[in-house]
């Protein structure tokens, strides 16, 4: 009877992971909050000593740390991998869990010297996959010697697909913000620019120049410098 309560209690736990992860989706947290969220919530489910998110860098093709639970300044500030390279590199290439039972055994894993410090001894590191594309990936270390059940690598898949699509809802949102932002800004100056070259009789190039010039110096954004010249056209009409 004990051992179904426990397995009841496990699952229940694993489902509320699953929850808080996707309910994030809809959240008005910053994609940083979001990502520690993902991370704290993995560490407790899976008993982590450290659970930590990489995302690849589009750019580089390197994972990066974005996230852990860890106070460890050691496993913070380790070095980005490139993707194929050691076991979090090797399970972004290949798109596929990878676990280890001894990291100090453990030729491809990179960081033993962190492992030894911090007392890592098993991992369980899984991709971060949307729509087959590997984004990143959320790895699980553990401070004692331990082999992955089946569950628990299914449990770690299932909050990796929800993180996925967390951090790619998360970019959308950020990116159309910006986009906004960008069409925003350059309404406002197109309008305070006519109000410059209606008022002033300048040509439309020095009034651009003109807003841009006060932005320096004033140091303050275009969109700002705009707005206010807006705003000062508005109450001489009133």
């Amino acid at each position: 009877m004990t051992v179904k309560k426990n397995k009841r209690a496990s699952h229940a736990k694993q489902l509320e992971a699953i929850s808080k992860v996707s309910s994030s989706i809809t959240s008005n947290l910053y994609l940083n909050d979001i990502l520690k969220l993902i991370v704290t919530v993995t560490a407790e489910v899976m008993d982590s000593k450290i659970c930590s998110l990489m995302l690849v860098d589009d750019k580089t093709g390197e994972l990066v740390l974005k996230a852990t639970q860890s106070m460890s300044e050691a496993y913070n500030k380790k070095p980005n991998l490139r993707v194929g390279e050691g076991i979090a590199g090797k399970v972004a290439m290949e798109n596929k869990p990878i676990s280890v039972y001894d990291l100090s055994e453990e030729p491809e894993y990179r960081s033993k010297n962190i492992a030894l410090k911090e007392d890592l001894k098993s991992m369980l590191s899984v991709p971060l996959s949307f729509k087959g594309k590997v984004i990143g990936v959320i790895n699980s270390y553990t401070s004692y010697p331990h082999k992955f059940s089946r569950e628990e690598i299914s449990v770690l898949t299932a909050v990796a697909n929800q993180a996925a699509i967390v951090i790619e809802n998360g970019a959308l949102m950020l990116k159309t913000k910006n986009v906004m932002e960008e069409l925003e800004t350059r309404k406002a100056v197109e309008r305070a620019k006519g109000i410059l070259m209606r008022e002033q009789g300048m040509p439309e190039e020095e009034a651009f120049r003109k807003i841009q010039k006060q932005s320096m110096d004033l140091r303050k954004s275009m969109r700002e410098i705009a707005e206010a010249i807006i705003l000062i056209e508005n109450m001489r009409k009133k």
